[in-house]
């Protein structure tokens, strides 16, 4: 039994937190990862909360019947379909995502950042891409991008003339994300303070990093970062935070099993 299973007969889970799956067919291991974490885990929780970069991209709701697409939006509206309550925020990746898919996966467009309250806790959750303040160049090209007459424009493109824009933009930025010193590509401590004061709590999940952990801040605020999911590799990595019924926050492995 895995401590997800026993927590279920112990605590009720109120929800679950997960992003940085980065799907897509050429990973067929993390996508069966996912599609049993769905069957497995998300059916026995109230809400699951899909924080971002779910997809490895998304080039428009027009491709929203691809395959592959198609399986995730089933996977996705069968958990639906049994009660569980179904809520998408936009990653760095995949903020095309619209309401065209929403409607076919049952999902719950969200804002970033989002506050929530749940099993007595109060908590903000984000993507976290727009807490990484120190990377000027990502942050330019973000506000380009996230603009509404921006994606008008890309969306009024041929499909598959997107799909080649979005790998060359991939291609770039793996390019001069080797370039670039770690430390920039994490959050901004202040911009993490300026979230807790906008959102006026003292609890904030959110992913985007890929460095999995639980920061103890000041004034006894926390941040919980979400793990990336790889299944494709050697050495599998993944996992999520859940919220059980007593308020209690859990962060667990690749294997479902609690994280000390």
């Amino acid at each position: 039994m895995t401590d997800f299973q026993f927590m279920q007969k112990a605590q009720p889970t109120v929800a679950l937190f997960v992003s940085d799956l980065h799907l897509q067919a050429a990973l067929p291991r993390t996508t069966q990862a996912f599609l049993s974490f769905l069957q497995s885990h998300a059916v026995w929780t109230q809400q699951l909360y899909l924080l971002g970069d779910v997809f490895e991209y998304w080039a428009g709701d027009d491709d929203r019947t691809a395959p592959y697409n198609q399986l995730i939006a089933d996977a996705l509206r069968t958990v639906q379909a049994q009660g569980v309550q179904l809520y998408w925020m936009a990653g760095n990746r995949d903020f095309l995502v619209g309401q065209a898919f929403a409607d076919a996966a049952g999902l719950t467009l969200l804002d970033d950042p989002h506050v929530i309250t749940a099993a007595g806790r109060t908590l903000a959750l984000a993507h976290g891409d727009a807490q990484c303040t120190d990377d000027h160049a990502y942050m330019a090209f973000r506000a380009q991008v996230r603009q509404p007459a921006y994606q008008q424009q890309f969306l009024a493109m041929p499909l598959a003339q997107r799909k080649a824009i979005i790998e060359g933009i991939r291609k770039n930025s793996q390019d001069a994300n080797q370039s670039k010193d770690m430390a920039i590509m994490d959050v901004n401590a202040g911009a993490i303070d300026a979230l807790f004061a906008q959102t006026g709590t003292d609890i904030l999940i959110h992913g985007h990093t890929h460095r999995p952990a639980l920061h103890r801040l000041d004034g006894g605020k926390l941040r919980y970062v979400l793990p990336d999911w790889e299944y494709d590799v050697e050495t599998p990595r993944g996992g999520w935070i859940s919220l059980t019924a007593d308020g209690a926050l859990h962060r667990h492995d690749v294997n479902g099993d609690e994280i000390a």
